[in-house]
């Protein structure tokens, strides 16, 4: 077998060398001086990849609202009697009842620990049906396609391109107050993503089990592919000739030190006992609880963790596929709550939702298309919880909400929603429109869903 030199290797290694060493971009943020936090605080996004069809997770239960829900559903309809009812003050008449496989989701809410964002979406500016259709609304671009509205919810961009997302732009904005934590703020269990992209600071990417080790190395002495490690920190730990080549090992260098530093601590972790699904969600979440066990051992102050689940682009089957998909999503975002508790940091800690759109209120024949507005859960112990909040719109086909097929236009903009959640975050209320571009076009900036 060729040996390579140190030289050899670094210029050799090329993409996949950056690639594998993506985990430790993030441990390298550039963080500046200035006043530290003196609690500990952390964002949950959960995010539902494909659209979820969340006006059957949240439905009309009082019996006119109901029959109107019903008629333009018409045979994805949940029935009346296997809805779990919620009881949220101040609906004016109107009750509410939650998706049957949402029994976890009920408990919360129930018990003060959950709300619900309802006809929430992307929106530049309020849209009326009129101004819709007669071209006076500044409207986010290609409504309704998945990748575009994926990253309106990201970026909050309107219309104007960007790179950044808005729990980037918080990490950076924060940067000064968190120069002793050990990993970055931004975390993600599913992939590289555009809501924590930034300009100074950089996403930890891992596994949705914890960090992804380098690829043909191993911690275990015993195991010859310890030696190939011990061998290939010895070449980043050598001394090179130009700022590219020093610049690359150094990348290298901080990637295996950030793996070793997250994967101690996990291994450290205490024992949870809360009941997680086996699921990729359960999965990722249970290692969400698992680090946020171990802040202190981390130095961690301030977290966001980007993690997710597939499958709700439902054009067919979706009363065959809905009930377990939002189950792992209820059951999931339970045991997480329920594991915050334990760990006695309920109180810091918030779990939210977002997803693609919602869909349209009529069938296709066994599923639904892509729509717009839909509902959005908040669970945490700072939650103002058993309540709705925004404007949950009559369910009528060609109503005043609808802008074709019973897809709502939003009332409430996703701007607005995560200028709420960046608040309690810590982001000062002058800093909430660098977070949300678009937060000065409406009147309410704080939805009043989060206790401060």
């Amino acid at each position: 077998m060729k040996t390579l030199n140190r030289r050899d290797f670094l210029r050799s290694s090329g993409a996949a060398a950056v690639f594998a060493a993506t985990p430790g971009l993030a441990y390298s943020q550039v963080i500046g001086s200035g006043g530290t936090f003196d609690d500990y605080r952390a964002l949950v996004c959960v995010f539902m990849f494909g659209g979820n069809d969340s006006f059957n997770m949240l439905v009309p239960n009082s019996n006119a609202e109901y029959g109107v829900y019903a008629a333009s559903r018409q045979n994805l309809a949940i029935a009346q009697g296997d809805l779990l009812p919620i009881n949220p003050p101040g609906q004016g008449g109107v009750i509410y009842g939650v998706h049957p496989s949402m029994s976890g989701f009920q408990n919360l809410f129930e018990s003060g620990s959950a709300a619900i964002v309802t006809n929430v979406g992307p929106l530049i500016e309020p849209t009326t049906k009129d101004a819709f259709f007669n071209g006076t609304a500044t409207l986010p671009p290609q409504l309704f396609s998945h990748n575009d509205q994926q990253d309106q919810w990201a970026s909050l961009r309107g219309n104007v391109p960007s790179k950044t997302g808005w729990a980037g732009r918080m990490a950076d904005l924060i940067r000064s107050g968190v120069t002793e934590q050990q990993m970055a703020t931004n975390a993600s269990l599913f992939g590289t993503n555009l809501m924590q992209s930034a300009d100074e600071t950089v996403a930890y990417v891992m596994g949705p089990g914890g960090p992804l080790q380098f690829e043909g190395f191993s911690l275990d002495p015993n195991n010859i592919l310890f030696q190939q490690r011990e061998a290939f920190r010895r070449i980043v730990d050598a001394q090179y000739d130009t700022v590219y080549e020093r610049g690359f090992a150094d990348v290298q260098r901080r990637a295996i030190d950030a793996a070793d530093t997250v994967t101690a601590a996990i291994d450290a972790a205490p024992i949870i006992n809360a009941p997680f699904p086996q699921s990729q969600l359960g999965t990722q979440l249970r290692t969400v609880a698992r680090l946020i066990a171990v802040r202190d051992q981390l130095d961690m102050k301030r977290q966001i963790f980007f993690v997710a689940a597939g499958g709700f682009d439902s054009h067919d089957d979706q009363n065959i596929n809905q009930p377990g998909l939002l189950a792992d999503i209820s059951d999931a975002i339970a045991a997480f709550h329920a594991a915050t508790v334990e760990l006695g940091v309920d109180d810091g800690v918030t779990t939210f939702t977002q997803s693609d759109f919602g869909r349209t209120l009529t069938s296709n024949g066994d599923g639904t298309d892509h729509a717009w507005g839909g509902n959005q859960l908040v669970v945490g112990g700072a939650v103002a919880g058993r309540q709705l909040y925004g404007n949950y719109p009559l369910l009528d086909i060609g109503g005043d909400e609808d802008v074709g097929g019973g897809r709502m236009i939003p009332s409430t903009s996703a701007d607005q929603y995560a200028a709420t959640l960046a608040k309690w975050f810590g982001i000062p209320d002058l800093d909430l429109d660098i977070v949300a571009p678009n937060l000065s076009n409406f009147a309410q900036r704080d939805l009043g869903f989060m206790i401060s």
